[in-house]
């Protein structure tokens, strides 16, 4: 089983217009609703490929009890844990002319201080049951600085491998705390490092410096640059894809995931991270992916060996 938590749940909304232009009013002829969040979307593109996978997190008011109805129905086991808050919402544009896509995110709303030991009570009796844990996303108002690096704490004390997909001062401080693999995307690498974005090498070895044991950096169209204890590398999709890139993300975490719970070499995760995330580009909504797609291009992902391994373990 692979738990997700999502601190930070949210409704998400999408709107796909033909061409998004600023200053005007736009005609929405497709509208999508469901359960969001990354570490839901994580939960969805796991569950696509056959995974067991529990969702867990803080939902609360009658947007939480939407969202909890949107996962029973996709089938996805629910261990959220009722907050006083109202879940927010998220809202994205996508652009059908160039694939762009536009997001709002509301901060959520603010966790009290019983709500967050409640959780981690609540998280340490999950986690025990895990092959590995993702935490995603942002964190709502209320929680400490470091309440990545306290869950992370509590997975390494349970034998569980972890992957943390966040930014900003939630990924500075959860690094301490050693977490198995980071994945920043190129925006969230630089302000992390205060690295200018041609820097990514090196900061990527900042994070790893700072307590990452793996950092895996996507870089959008570009593809993936992974290092870790076993050797670093480039993986660059076969072709470009048009569509949503909002779920890539995420489903490339799921690929890590998997393969860290199933302890598969870091050539073949990142393949199948590259394939994954291209199959979630080409569909409409965060969260889904192309199983077509995903498995055509899985084979096809070029690999370039950077270098052996190095001494950050």
């Amino acid at each position: 089983m692979i738990l997700t938590v999502t601190l930070n749940a949210a409704l998400d909304v999408t709107y796909l217009v033909d061409r998004l232009r600023p200053h005007t009013s736009h005609r929405v002829d497709t509208t999508h609703r469901r359960a969001g969040g990354k570490g839901v979307n994580v939960s969805r593109v796991l569950a696509a490929l056959g995974r067991e996978t529990v969702v867990t997190g803080l939902v609360g008011g009658p947007t939480g009890d939407l969202l909890r109805a949107d996962l029973a129905t996709a089938g996805l086991r629910d261990e959220l844990l009722t907050a006083a808050g109202e879940s927010r919402h998220t809202v994205t544009v996508v652009s059908r002319e160039d694939g762009d896509a536009t997001v709002f995110n509301q901060p959520g709303p603010p966790v009290a201080p019983r709500e967050w030991a409640a959780f981690r009570a609540h998280f340490t009796r999950l986690v025990g049951h895990a092959e590995a844990v993702v935490l995603s996303g942002s964190v709502p108002p209320g929680l400490p600085a470091d309440v990545y690096g306290r869950l992370l704490s509590t997975a390494r004390a349970a034998g569980v491998p972890t992957v943390l997909d966040t930014g900003g001062t939630a990924l500075r401080a959860a690094l301490p705390a050693r977490p198995d693999v980071v994945k920043p995307n190129a925006a969230e690498l630089a302000a992390a490092t205060g690295t200018p974005a041609t820097g990514t090498a090196a900061a990527v070895d900042a994070l790893r410096a700072a307590g990452a044991r793996s950092v895996v950096a996507s870089l959008g169209p570009a593809g993936l640059r992974a290092h870790t204890p076993d050797g670093a590398w480039r993986a660059v999709p076969p072709e470009h894809l048009g569509g949503n890139p909002t779920g890539a993300g995420d489903a490339c975490v799921a690929a890590l995931a998997a393969g860290l719970a199933d302890g598969r070499p870091w050539p073949d995760v990142l393949r199948d991270a590259v394939a994954l995330s291209a199959a979630a580009v080409v569909c409409p909504v965060a969260g889904d992916v192309d199983t077509a797609t995903y498995r055509r291009l899985r084979t096809a992902v070029r690999l370039e060996d950077l270098h052996a391994p190095d001494t950050h373990r």
